[in-house]
This record gives structure tokens, sequence and C-alpha cells, in this order.
């Protein structure tokens, strides 16, 4: 039974290094499914758990959304498009040391920071841009 565990781990991490896309857990159960039936819904959630608490993948928090998941483990921030609600890698550097710059009057021990900003990619733009073209056309 161990073995079978490490070989579904193994490919839900396939799966998600393959995807290269921040899918989220039902995307990459929909993926997996297409070629291997036998593994469950709660098997790939499960794994993918296990994966982002070893550090194999990041799981990515996504406020009023699904959360995704990245092949990419070094810390970095994410956007959410509000258009398309895919999630995209934000080109800027990490700040280490955010967490000391917070003021913290609650007695708080913050140890670590994840940040997903919210906008509109580039092709929700143009969509938008032509919508409002027609509109005033």
């Amino acid at each position: 039974m161990k073995n079978r565990n490490t070989l579904q781990r193994r490919l839900v991490l396939e799966t998600v290094r393959r995807m290269h896309n921040h899918p989220t857990a039902d995307e990459i159960f929909r993926e997996i499914a297409t070629e291997n039936t036998l593994i469950s819904k709660a098997t790939v959630y499960r794994n993918l758990k296990i994966l982002s608490e070893q550090g194999e993948i990041l799981h990515i928090p996504i406020p009023n959304g699904a959360d995704c998941f990245d092949f990419q483990t070094a810390p970095h921030y994410h956007m959410e498009c509000r258009g398309c609600e895919r999630v995209f890698d934000v080109d800027m550097p990490y700040q280490k040391d955010l967490e000391k710059k917070v003021l913290n009057r609650n007695g708080l021990l913050i140890e670590s920071h994840h940040i997903v900003f919210q906008g509109l990619c580039p092709h929700c733009q143009e969509q938008k841009a032509l919508e409002h073209q027609k509109k005033t056309g």
C-alpha cells in the first residue's frame, strides 16, 4: 500500500510540474483522470497536501477562489486575474524581511507571508478595451 501511495504521489507531482500554469486541485485531477481512471479526487487532494507540506510544490491560497499549486517552490509572488481568474507569477523580488517591517501591536509572531495581487492580465485588459470601444463606438 505504501508503494501505491508513492506512485500516486509521483503522478500528482509530475502532473503539477508538467502543467506549468498554477493549476487548481480539480484541474490536476482532470488532467490525471484523462490517462489514469483509477485515481480518485480524494487521493489527488491528499497527495497535493503532502507534496506541499514536503516542499515539493507550492500551495497558493487564493482568497475567494480555488487554491492553486505551483511547481516553482522558491518564494515568489502571484497575481490573480479578476477577469479570467488565472494565476500568474509576478516579476518582482521576494521581500524576505517583510515580516519584520509589519507593525505588530497585537503580540502576533509573524513568521512568513504570502501575497496574491489582483488585477487584469494582458489578455483581459485587451478584452476590456475592446468591450469599451464597442460601447463608445
